[in-house]
């Protein structure tokens, strides 16, 4: 099914970025935006997409009191033939629907809300800048807004879509970043909400972060909640490893998000004839890896830095720098392949790209 969604222009365009080397990621947004609202005895209603805004939110609302937040990130890219594309649209809105389910969020009809991204894109498809590199990142959100406190499912609900043009998400690029590993807080347990993209998930996951800065360190690779022994994923990124010639990564048990970049890879390096494990890593057996030797190259994965390269692990008063602090050979093929995809200078064998329209 598809939504109806009427479309006001803005009346005053903001000046476009002319410097897109300076971008960022995250500071700059485009003139529209999608609003829908959901009542439980109407379904979704009223979708539109209005100038870049303020939204009203009851003091009361059921976001601001409980929590009730889920979020998703996915990239329009404008190819080399100058098309603007989508990378792999419906995994992020099935992982939109699944959060739903989990945080009790009403759940969209995913070709509507395909629908909907397509639609905003081809208004806002000036804003995708051209430079390699950049792209228009897409943040749809969901939360309730029912306006009155108590805990209870939600019944009044906005789904949104906001769109800004970014560069790289760390500000080394694709240079090797610097990971400490936690070991105080968690971010996640079996059985909570780790699977779900919400709010709540990375709040947990700040005053790591900025103890991991203070020293140093770019982000914070999170431990399992229960045994503290078992590495799950990196703060904005799914993690990966080439011990001794095998992939090992994390496997999906419930406290780690299911990126959709890690699911490329995977099926990318398996295409390749690598041996991917998706099972439980310790700690200890990364750590022995990384003395031996047999701890080849170390990567994070996600929407935002694509691949991004590990060059040091801190754990226990410990660093272990992993291949020489230089990008893997592999991680620079996965990214280069990943982003070739991407960008349209790769045949797109999988059929991971959904065209939106001619730049």
């Amino acid at each position: 099914m598809k939504y109806e969604i009427s479309i006001t222009k803005t009346a005053a365009p903001k000046p476009h970025p002319t410097d897109e080397s300076k971008l960022g990621f995250g500071r700059i947004f485009t003139d529209h935006m999608f609003l829908m609202d959901y009542a439980a005895d109407k379904g979704w209603y009223n979708g539109r997409i209005v100038p870049f805004g303020p939204i009203p939110v009851h003091p009361a609302s059921t976001v601001l009191h409980y929590g009730a937040e889920i979020f998703e990130g996915l990239k329009a890219y404008r190819t080399v033939n100058n098309e603007i594309k989508l990378f792999r649209p419906l995994e992020n809105i099935k992982r939109l629907n699944n959060s739903a389910e989990r945080l009790c969020l009403p759940e969209l009809d995913e070709e509507g809300c395909l629908d909907i991204l397509k639609t905003l894109v081809e208004l806002e498809k000036d804003w995708v800048p051209k430079s390699e590199g950049t792209s228009l990142y897409l943040r749809p959100f969901l939360f309730g807004n029912d306006p009155h406190l108590g805990v209870h499912a939600v019944k009044e609900a906005v789904f949104a879509v906001i769109c800004s043009p970014v560069g790289a998400y760390y500000a080394e690029g694709i240079n090797p970043v610097k990971i400490a590993i936690e070991s105080e807080d968690v971010r996640a347990v079996r059985g909570g909400t780790g699977y779900a993209k919400c709010g709540g998930n990375y709040a947990a996951s700040l005053r790591a972060g900025e103890r991991a800065e203070r020293k140093g360190y770019t982000q914070v690779l999170w431990l399992d909640g229960v045994e503290r022994k078992y590495i799950e994923e990196v703060g904005a990124m799914n993690v990966m490893f080439k011990i001794d010639g095998k992939i090992i990564t994390p496997a999906l048990t419930g406290s780690v998000l299911p990126g959709i970049t890690r699911k490329s890879s995977i099926e990318m390096l398996r295409d390749w004839g690598y041996e991917v494990e998706e099972r439980l890593l310790s700690v200890d057996e990364l750590f022995a890896a990384a003395e031996d030797g047999s701890l080849e190259e170390a990567w994070g994965t996600g929407t935002a830095a694509v691949v991004s390269p590990i060059g040091h692990l801190f754990y226990n008063g410990k660093e272990y720098t992993v291949s020489n602090n230089e990008i893997g050979e592999l991680t620079q093929k996965l990214y280069d392949n990943l982003t070739g995809i991407q960008w349209g200078k790769i045949e797109d064998k999988y059929g991971w790209c959904e065209k939106v329209c001619n730049g």
